[in-house]
């Protein structure tokens, strides 16, 4: 039988510094639960939201997968090893920060917010070279679409460890099995937009689930306009 831990939405950290405003699934920054150090290999899921015309300005990252998706208006990118990029709803992006890595984000725009996930997830490779990619992830209906993996060849950007990330939008009623793709993982299931039941348990917007010790897990969406973010990572370090 599965092992599920439940992650509702309004027992996340949080943190309004007035320019920004965050929801933390994990520990981070000055919100620390020794419960919540993450889910296998995913250390980070912030929920963020950036004020007009403000942003993070540089700072530096070293051996760690950080995926940005934003949710809705653009954001700003820069790093020290030469890209200036725009991601917009309906974008992916990922760093390997590796040997070492410095990059600001801003909200692009002055008359509206960034709203955007911050993803980290620990590497099985260290100080690789840093780099850089960002491709538009596919709005499938009611089936899930990959926007991860560990594949350079394969749907969606790649990062260096046997995680995989998969999207789907869904109407009412519609549901779907997704099968793990390497035994050991376990699966993160988190809800952006209205309610889905995932392994029998009712989630509603931002709550999540967490899966492990199984191969498979079954989802159904339980309002209309729904959409889920499915997360699998490794569970323990790799040896």
């Amino acid at each position: 039988m599965a092992n599920t831990i439940l992650h509702k939405a309004a027992d996340r950290g949080h943190a309004d510094f007035g320019w920004l405003n965050s929801y933390h699934s994990f520990s981070f920054g000055h919100y620390y639960n020794p419960g919540k150090m993450g889910f296998g290999l995913l250390r980070v899921l912030n929920d963020d939201v950036v004020r007009g015309g403000t942003g993070f300005g540089k700072h530096p990252h070293d051996n760690m997968e950080i995926i940005s998706i934003p949710l809705e208006g653009d954001l700003q990118h820069q790093d020290s090893i030469g890209n200036v990029a725009t991601i917009r709803q309906g974008d992916i992006q990922v760093m390997s920060a590796g040997t070492g890595v410095q990059h600001s984000e801003h909200n692009k725009n002055h008359d509206q917010e960034v709203k955007f996930l911050q993803i980290w997830i620990y590497p099985n490779k260290m100080n690789v070279a840093p780099r850089y990619d960002q491709k538009p992830i596919d709005q499938g209906q009611n089936e899930l679409k990959q926007i991860l993996s560990p594949n350079p060849d394969s749907e969606g950007v790649w990062v260096y460890q046997d995680a995989w990330m998969h999207w789907g939008n869904f109407e009412e009623g519609a549901g779907t099995d997704y099968s793990f793709h390497k035994t050991g993982n376990g699966v993160y299931a988190f809800v952006l937009e209205g309610a889905f039941e995932v392994e029998g348990q009712q989630l509603e917007r931002r709550d999540a689930l967490g899966v492990w010790e199984t191969d498979k897990l079954t989802l159904k969406a339980t309002a209309p306009g729904s959409r889920i973010l499915l997360i699998e990572v490794p569970m323990e370090m790799n040896p």
